[in-house]
């Protein structure tokens, strides 16, 4: 297996996780009462339990990194994540950085931020 990394998020609730990321094509490959684990293609989230996580404070954070950025946002959008610039859950549309690259974002219900990266 090559080298990999996976993020592991603060969930409140395992089961509206599950749901929310669902609507995002991805599916649950593992859960117990202290981990759970979703799959979409070659991303993989892990998720820790945080019932007491405040979202609007939270700091968690990871870089999804995919060959086909816009087709993954389409898909976010078309889940229904509001495309706005404040509240949780959001999306906000791919944009070339300063660098070069092309970077969108969603927040999750939790409060995670998953900046979502063009290869």
């Amino acid at each position: 297996m090559p080298d990999h990394a996976t993020p592991n998020l603060p969930s409140r609730d395992f089961q509206a996780t599950a749901d929310f990321y669902g609507q995002l094509g991805f599916t649950e490959r593992y859960r117990d009462q202290g981990w759970m684990i979703l799959e979409r293609g070659g991303l993989k989230l892990e998720f820790f339990p945080f019932p007491d996580l405040d979202p609007a404070g939270s700091s968690f954070g990871s870089c999804l990194r995919v060959d086909d950025l816009d087709a993954l946002y389409a898909a976010f959008e078309a889940a229904g994540v509001p495309e706005v610039q404040n509240g949780i859950p959001r999306i906000v549309a791919p944009r070339t950085e300063h660098w070069g690259g092309r970077v969108g974002f969603m927040v999750d219900p939790d409060g995670s931020l998953l900046r979502l990266v063009q290869n």
